[in-house]
């Protein structure tokens, strides 16, 4: 492990070796013009490999697979993308599920992958999974998606829809000062420090008067279509992770379960919050391991 200063907590702190490892695995950022807007990702490991696509929450952005997606490198061409009116990509008039799910795809079709990949989504990125997999059953190979309770609003227009933190974002004087004040909506019991510290640094951008959010505020006011009705539809291999302190209870993943043909796996992180890339990183990604090694190598269950 290696030591260092976390302006997060504002104490050392040990930064484990498979952190260090994945932050130092070789990337490109790249841009691809997707609707007119400029969508920016990042890209791990060679091109004409076999394909993941990581979909960021509501207000996040790519560098939250950071950690993660670099450890799927070896095997296939990782990328994660900035949703628009996220991180480094554009913004737009308004914004829609349609318009996400448009993302996806052009990502996807730019990545350089040697098949259909798997789309992994979380939170609000899960719905937007929902959405790819539902509207273009040819484009991708299989859909996860990780702690999306589709009966329920994102967590972040019910936050945006009871007060200001998300319609008037604050400029802090200086980065450590902002650096600090990162927080997550809903609010868990659990992080890492280490992967909090890393993941507010890329989460800021620098503006007259100090350092403010990358995240574009009119996010969460338009109308959006509801993923609910998207489930019967989508036909390609899916499942379903849930938190066990998380935002899909266990009658949500039953709903979605039933709506997905019962056919669908519904993993439970234990001692997992609704972010789990933040509080059990390690769980999350020996789940999804697991899961893909399976989908290689196993038939597909016909829905009933």
């Amino acid at each position: 492990m290696r030591r260092v200063q976390s302006h997060y907590y504002g104490e050392r702190m040990d930064r484990p070796t498979w952190f260090e490892r994945a932050l130092s695995e070789p990337y490109e950022q790249r841009t691809v013009a997707v609707g007119g807007c400029p969508i920016s990702y990042l890209a791990w490991g060679q091109p004409g490999r076999p394909g993941l696509v990581f979909v960021h929450g509501g207000a996040a952005n790519s560098y939250w697979w950071s950690h993660l997606a670099p450890l799927f490198a070896d095997e296939y061409r990782v990328v994660a993308l900035d949703l628009s009116g996220h991180g480094d990509s554009g913004r737009r008039p308004e914004y829609s599920l349609d318009a996400w799910t448009d993302e996806v795809v052009g990502v996807a079709a730019d990545a350089g992958f040697d098949a259909k990949p798997i789309v992994i989504g979380h939170s609000m990125g899960g719905f937007v999974t929902i959405s790819t997999a539902a509207r273009y059953p040819d484009a991708i190979a299989g859909a996860i998606i990780l702690d999306s309770p589709v009966t329920e609003p994102d967590p972040e227009v019910q936050q945006a829809r009871r007060g200001a933190d998300f319609k008037n974002p604050k400029v802090y004087p200086d980065l450590e000062l902002a650096v600090a004040k990162f927080r997550t909506v809903p609010a868990q019991r659990h992080y890492e420090p280490y992967v909090m510290d890393t993941i507010a640094r890329h989460s800021l951008k620098q503006v007259e008067g100090g350092w403010t959010w990358k995240f574009d505020p009119t996010l969460f006011l338009p109308k959006r279509s509801e993923p609910d009705d998207l489930l019967p539809r989508i036909t390609c291999r899916v499942a379903l992770f849930r938190a066990e302190y998380g935002l899909v209870t266990p009658d949500i993943g039953a709903y979605m379960y039933d709506k997905l043909g019962r056919v669908a796996p519904v993993i439970e992180l234990p001692r997992s919050g609704h972010h789990m890339m933040l509080d059990q990183p390690l769980l999350l990604l020996t789940g999804l391991r697991t899961l893909i090694a399976d989908w290689e190598h196993s038939i597909p269950v016909r829905r009933t």
